[in-house]
């Protein structure tokens, strides 16, 4: 029963430890995606192509593809989505992969390192941590752009979205560490600086676009989890006929 118990509590502690380092970032804000909301994964994109694309690709997605899944007409791609051109001055074409023009060579000469292509970012970092991330900028004059992130400090990248949310600067309190050392911890932000958009509507904006490369991340999750239900549903009717089919083959023997 001992061995069992400390079994138990092995398993655990990694989650508990998960749970007690958590509360320690901030914003650290739950966030659930709903995949029936194509208008906001439409919003998303929109946001994407504007603010993200001038440094960032998502090359394993095609433009045709994103619109056929989404509910966008190519005019339409053509018209408010796609901005980037061919090495001849030609508008970028539907069927083509979400490629910014920039290459990596200048990117990496320009900002010492090339920016990465975030067609997968949402499965390797995880909606939640983008969500927070993208809501934890503040200003820090200590930094090449002017600005940190609570979620990821000591950040390389420009809050690109600053016009959108406004400037503001982080809240601290003096917090003891396990070892008993004392530290500065982020615990709210003021504003000094307004954006073009309210609070309420720059987390819906940030969720529109964490939506957005959450889909880029994997376009067939939504088929692939009804695929899923409907394969369970199956095996639990195949398990009745086939517990009724036992009880009709042995009644006879018992």
């Amino acid at each position: 029963m001992k061995k069992s118990v400390w079994i138990v509590a092995g398993l655990l502690l990694p989650v508990l430890g998960w749970a007690a380092g958590g509360g320690a970032i901030y914003p650290n804000d739950d966030i659930d995606i709903d995949w029936d909301d194509k208008a906001s994964m439409q919003r998303g994109a929109a946001l994407f192509v504007n603010y993200c694309m001038g440094c960032h690709s998502a090359e394993y997605m095609r433009y045709n593809r994103m619109g056929q899944d989404l509910g966008i007409s190519d005019e339409l791609l053509r018209e408010n989505l796609i901005f980037t051109t061919n090495q001849y001055g030609e508008q970028t074409k539907v069927g083509e992969q979400m490629k910014i023009t920039m290459n990596k060579e200048y990117a990496e000469t320009a900002f010492g390192t090339a920016p990465p292509d975030l067609t997968l970012i949402a499965r390797s970092r995880g909606t939640h941590w983008l969500y927070n991330y993208l809501r934890g900028f503040y200003v820090d004059e200590t930094r090449p752009f002017g600005v940190n992130n609570s979620v990821f400090p000591n950040v390389g990248m420009p809050h690109v979205l600053l016009d959108l949310e406004g400037l503001k600067k982080a809240v601290t309190e003096t917090h003891k560490d396990a070892e008993g050392n004392e530290k500065e911890v982020i615990v709210g932000f003021e504003k000094i600086g307004e954006g073009s958009m309210s609070e309420a509507e720059y987390d819906q904006a940030v969720k529109d676009l964490v939506s957005f490369l959450d889909y880029v991340g994997e376009p067939i999750k939504q088929k692939r989890k009804n695929i899923g239900v409907g394969v369970l549903i199956f095996l639990f009717i195949f398990l009745i006929l086939a517990i009724m089919l036992k009880k009709e083959y042995w009644k006879d023997v018992h």
